[in-house]
């Protein structure tokens, strides 16, 4: 397959399978015209990597999970501690977001959002209901 056959298989963009070749997540084999030839195993690849992405794994956690999955000797978990570590952090953005939320929130709230100029919200912004004075 060429690239663009590829790319329509795995829903990844050619540019992004580029990518991930250049900084060796993935290796196609070349042909004597120094085209790129995928078979099923980079194909297969691509959609691995694909949905790791999808599910907010860093590049190098793919390159992680790549090289266990590779590895058929591997310890699941090996693969488990990724996992959770990346679950650890989708557990903290949410958290972060559910305090920015919540302060959004309030400020909206406080907000008379009519023609009068004073705002809860610029002054939080600019660090004048905190007490924070900060000069930019």
């Amino acid at each position: 397959m060429n690239i663009s056959d590829v790319a329509q298989r795995s829903g990844l963009p050619a540019k992004t399978i580029r990518y991930y070749e250049a900084i060796g997540l993935l290796s196609a084999p070349r042909d004597a015209n120094g085209y790129r030839n995928f078979g099923e195993r980079e194909l297969h690849s691509l959609a691995f990597l694909g949905r790791a992405r999808a599910l907010g794994f860093s590049i190098d956690e793919c390159r992680t999970l790549m090289a266990l999955y590779r590895d058929a000797g591997r310890a699941s978990a090996d693969v488990k501690a990724v996992a959770q570590e990346h679950l650890a952090q989708i557990e903290q953005k949410i958290a972060d977001l559910q305090g920015m939320r919540e302060t959004l929130a309030t400020l909206v709230d406080q907000c008379a959002g009519d023609d009068r100029p004073d705002c809860p919200i610029l002054k939080d912004l600019a660090g004048l209901e905190r007490g924070c004075h900060a000069k930019a």
